[in-house]
């Protein structure tokens, strides 16, 4: 337990020599991560929830992939499909961006439902089915998906049962004063989007040591009384006359691996 605090201060370092400030987002990165869930970042443009994601795959050493949603996006545009070959006269599957380990959907709600649903199975199974057949994805495949709450027009909110997939749904608030004069400091004269590697960051951990680090989390007891105060919290979000729909036993399950991380 004590590498694995070591290592997730080692992350939080490496992503601050990129991200000025947002250190419960990244906590909740860090929890997501070791507790094999996925998060939706949902804040006012220009926040940096697209560069904190890419910092936080860089120091990761996993692969990363971007998806841009629009609302001509496809499903196969995700997973992709099995292509005809006319030199060798057969279907040739071409892999989507789908696959690879950290997965940034980037203003997931800009795609019509659709194109939404060629995640769920993706985000609940770690699989991907074309034409029949089932094509497993890396085991620490992670969607962090970011959303801007402040349009209304050309967007297409997430089903729930989408967002019932989600472990962490992030309000990325605009940063302090303090925080916004620092990255006016540092970024004031740069010429486009800066990159992971132009702020220096690199990796700090291998999938070997994810690996460890997951199994170390899953290793951990959950208390009765943790066990019964999850149970009873969720159990009464269906109960409370203020909420329209209360979480699911999936929700319960996530929550107690986060409590776990």
């Amino acid at each position: 337990m004590a590498q694995v605090g070591a290592l997730a201060q080692a992350i939080r370092a490496e992503v601050g020599k990129g991200v000025i400030g947002q250190a419960d987002t990244v906590e909740h990165l860090l929890i997501a991560l070791m507790a094999r869930g996925h998060v939706l970042l949902e804040g006012p443009p220009g926040t940096a929830k697209t560069f904190l994601a890419q910092c936080f795959a860089a120091t990761l050493g996993l692969d990363f992939g971007r998806i841009q949603f629009t609302p001509d996006l496809m499903p196969g545009d995700i997973l992709g499909s099995n292509l005809f070959n006319f030199q060798t006269s057969q279907f040739t599957l071409t892999h989507g961006p789908i696959f690879c380990d950290l997965l940034l959907a980037d203003e997931i709600n800009r795609t019509p439902p659709k194109t939404q649903a060629a995640l769920l199975e993706a985000m609940q199974e770690r699989r991907v089915t074309l034409d029949g057949t089932a094509h497993p994805l890396p085991p620490h495949f992670t969607v962090v998906a970011t959303q801007n709450p402040i349009e209304s027009q050309g967007v297409y909110p997430l089903p729930e049962a989408q967002l019932d997939r989600f472990l962490f749904k992030v309000l990325v608030d605009y940063p302090s004063a303090e925080e916004e004069r620092s990255i006016v400091a540092r970024y004031g004269e740069n010429r486009g989007a800066p990159t992971p590697v132009e702020v220096g960051i690199s990796a700090v951990t291998t999938p070997a040591q994810l690996e460890a680090v997951t199994r170390a989390v899953a290793s951990v007891k959950l208390a009765d009384s943790v066990t019964d105060y999850i149970v009873r919290l969720v159990r009464a979000t269906r109960e409370s006359a203020d909420l329209s729909s209360g979480a699911s036993p999936r929700a319960a399950v996530l929550l107690a691996g986060a409590a776990r991380a």
